[in-house]
């Protein structure tokens, strides 16, 4: 008999991105283990990004619960929607960067919208999902998945007025993710976050977090139980495409401000300079939204004119082209807060034949994953040699049309693994 468990997302389809992807196939594969999925997300979400090629994904006959939603993003368009897109996707210029709109916006999201801007659907999904839990007593399980972290806060509240399980997903951190600080908080308003963060932590039965640095942050400020399960990849067939007769190093998803490898920059000019071979075939992809500050240093390095910026691509134009180009980049923001971000995007890699070249903070969780699988190339912002003598070393491979990637092991880290775990925990849950 399969079991039923109640899963509370903000992000699916249309919705685009990554945050997306992770629970539409744990939706996908549960079934497969035995537990059946109903899922509540909002009728009319002010989605940052939209890609309708999601939609094809949704498993038949899965249960989707949808309830309006009121967001202040789709009324703050009027100061600038570009402004708002931009805030709404993460995307932040650094302060001296920014205008009187963008600290404006940043300041009343950070102080007024706690946690984030989706609070005002928490007190009608819980008095919505309360009702639907009186008439499905069998629901016996509550899964919530963050950001944005207001789900979780409708987790917290029908905890407390039902008999049941409660698992909280932190697909990102909470008050430690990398724009927390840029939100202008008053120190008030940083003490209710942290106040709301802990209550989460300590109420929840159950704490899934996507990276190894999250989960330590984590236990060392709750005993509640916490597992790493990390994003993965759908094994797919794929296409058999040439490869770009260009030696293209290619970036899917979005380049936020302060995510800029000046060091990379610096180490393309440098080859561009000392290798006329190299020059003659380099193209810099770029697939997502990019910051003006990346497009400013990509300028001052004299890049522009080997820049490909195709702009957000629906996924299945992406995946096409990631699996075409000849390296695939993957850039993170280097700080002590990034450390347990682990990209999605680094497994959807790990599906291509293609090398990977990582860049961000020390100790980073997505060294420790690449490790796991026998992939190389996972660099610093320090590391501005073995970085050029990677590039240079993978350019060489090119030429001899030679240039393979070096991941092996990656079967633990399918949508379909991942999900046989999730599922294992969620059995040994009291009544799962």
């Amino acid at each position: 008999m399969e079991t039923r468990v109640l899963i509370v997302a903000y992000y699916w389809p249309p919705a685009g991105g990554p945050g997306v992807q992770r629970w539409l196939n744990f939706v996908k594969y549960l079934p497969q283990n035995g537990i059946k999925p109903v899922v509540f997300v909002p009728e009319n979400a002010n989605y940052p990004i939209i890609d309708k090629s999601f939609e094809q994904e949704i498993p038949d006959g899965v249960e989707v619960l949808k309830f309006p939603i009121f967001e202040p993003y789709q009324w703050a368009s009027f100061l600038g929607k570009k402004e708002t897109n931009s805030i709404s996707s993460g995307i932040i210029e650094k302060e001296e960067n920014q205008t009187f709109t963008q600290k404006l916006m940043l300041y009343i999201r950070g102080n007024y919208f706690i946690p984030d801007a989706r609070i005002f659907w928490v007190k009608p999904a819980v008095k919505y999902l309360t009702d639907f839990l009186a008439k499905n007593k069998d629901i016996k399980t509550l899964i919530t998945t963050g950001p944005p972290h207001s789900l979780h806060l409708i987790g917290l509240k029908l905890k407390q007025q039902n008999e049941m399980n409660w698992v909280a997903d932190f697909r990102d951190p909470w008050t430690t993710i990398g724009y927390h600080k840029k939100l202008k908080l008053t120190e008030k308003a940083h003490k209710k976050h942290l106040h709301l963060e802990q209550e989460v932590l300590d109420k929840a039965s159950l704490i899934l977090t996507t990276s190894y640095t999250t989960k330590q942050e984590f236990s060392e400020k709750t005993t509640t139980p916490i597992q790493v399960i990390t994003n993965g990849f759908e094994p797919k067939e794929v296409l058999e495409k040439p490869l770009d007769k260009n030696f293209t190093l290619a970036h899917i998803g979005s380049l936020l401000s302060d995510r800029n490898p000046l060091v990379l920059w610096k180490v393309i000019q440098e080859l561009l300079q000392e290798n006329t071979e190299f020059k003659k075939h380099f193209k810099l992809r770029f697939i997502g939204k990019v910051s003006k500050e990346v497009l400013a240093s990509l300028a001052t390095y004299h890049l522009t004119d080997f820049v490909e910026n195709l702009g957000y691509l629906p996924h299945q134009e992406a995946v096409l082209f990631q699996n075409t180009s000849q390296v695939l980049l993957l850039i993170e923001i280097d700080s002590v807060e990034t450390r347990g971000i682990i990209p999605g995007k680094l497994f959807e890699y790990l599906n291509t034949s293609r090398p990977i070249i990582a860049i961000g903070p020390e100790k980073w969780d997505v060294n420790q994953v690449m490790k796991a699988v026998g992939a190389e190339s996972c660099f610093t912002y320090q590391d501005k040699t073995a970085l050029k003598d990677s590039i240079a070393a993978y350019f060489k491979a090119y030429q001899e049309a030679n240039l393979k990637a070096t991941a092996r092991f990656t079967e633990n880290f399918t949508r379909k693994a991942l999900t046989k775990q999730l599922a294992i925990a969620l059995k040994q849950l009291p009544n799962g």
